[in-house]
Order: C-alpha cells, then sequence, then structure tokens
C-alpha cells in the first residue's frame, strides 16, 4: 500500500539546524521523497492548514479537561470553541514566525510509519527514538499553558488519508511531486 503523505518542518526545526538530522531518517526508512520547498507562510496560507474543526477542537478539550482534572487543575477555557480558536490562533502565528519546509514523502504504509517515528504531539510525552522525543523533549502542555502559547514540536505530519490528500494538495501542485525509481522500489 503505498501511499503519500505531508510534513511540514516547523520554524524551530529551522531555527535549531535540525532538517537534516530529520530528512535522513525518512529517507534511512526507505520513504521517498517526491516534494520539498521552503516557505514562509502566510496567515491567510497557515488558517488553511490549521482550519477550526469543531470535532478536533472538542476532542482536544475533552482532553485537556481530563488531564486538568486527574491533577486537580482548573481548565480555563469555558468551551471547546474558545480553546480551539486560541490553539489556532497559536498554531498560525507559530507556523508564520519564520521560514518552514513543506515536504510529501511517499511509500509503503508512509502516514502511519511518520507518525510512529514523529511520536506524541506533546514532545515530554514522545519515547526516545522518534524525532519530539530526540529533539523536542523540554515542551510540555503544562510548559506551554503557563505560557499562552503553542507546543514548539518541531514537524507537523499529516494523521490520516483523507488529511494527508488534503494537506499535500494544499502545499503542492501535482508538477511539483516527482517520480523516479529508488532501488528500494522494486521491493513494493
Amino acid at each position: 500500500m503505498i501511499e503519500r503523505t505531508l510534513i511540514v518542518l516547523k520554524p524551530d526545526t529551522i531555527q535549531r539546524g535540525l532538517v537534516g538530522k530529520i530528512v535522513s531518517r525518512f529517507e534511512e526508512v526507505g520513504l521517498k521523497l517526491i516534494g520539498m520547498k521552503m516557505i514562509h507562510c502566510s496567515k491567510e496560507f497557515a488558517e488553511q492548514h490549521y482550519p477550526l474543526d469543531k470535532e478536533w477542537a472538542k476532542n482536544v478539550y475533552r482532553k485537556s479537561k481530563e488531564k486538568h482534572d486527574r491533577i486537580g487543575k482548573e481548565l480555563r477555557f469555558k468551551d471547546y470553541m474558545e480553546m480551539g480558536k486560541s490553539i489556532q490562533k497559536w498554531n498560525i502565528d507559530f507556523l508564520c514566525e519564520s521560514p518552514i519546509i513543506a515536504i510529501v514523502l511517499e511509500g509503503p504504509h508512509a502516514i502511519e510509519l511518520v507518525r510512529k517515528m514523529t511520536g506524541d504531539t506533546e514532545p515530554l510525552q514522545s519515547a526516545p527514538g522518534t524525532i519530539r522525543g530526540d529533539f523536542a523533549s523540554v515542551e510540555s502542555y503544562q510548559l506551554t499553558d503557563s505560557k499562552n502559547r503553542v507546543l514548539r514540536n518541531l514537524i507537523h505530519a499529516s494523521d490520516s488519508t483523507k488529511t494527508a490528500e488534503r494537506e499535500i494538495s494544499l502545499w503542492f501542485s501535482e508538477s511539483e511531486l516527482f517520480k523516479y525509481q529508488k532501488e528500494l522500489d522494486k521491493h513494493f
């Protein structure tokens, strides 16, 4: 099952000089890089990448509320849409902070493989050996909540086939995606 997925190397990846280390991890497992570009995101473009989705906002709110309840801390947001709008704004501001690199990878089970390699959204929860676990481990929801900002977690990775298709078409035209053979292709 050959899939395509989008990754975005966020401003903290660029600022910390981690591009080569991260891209090489994906190439080393056999994923094919078929599109890549560096851009400076406009707010309008970032809003298209991070649309405010009610189901997503409800899920994030529920998880945050459960976590806050476990530690006996009050969640400062009144409802899921208030929280969703704040997170969306923080994500957009972060994506526009400095140049970013968008990449399309292709290979068997690319979406699942990239998500595993990327690690948990909260770097503090990411296992060693994952990109976030190895390079972004000082970030936590507790820290970002206290600073009113988004997690600086290095990388975005599409979470499903549907999302990958939407994101790839947003970031790349078909003419910007390349077809070529790699040694591993003969096994797929």
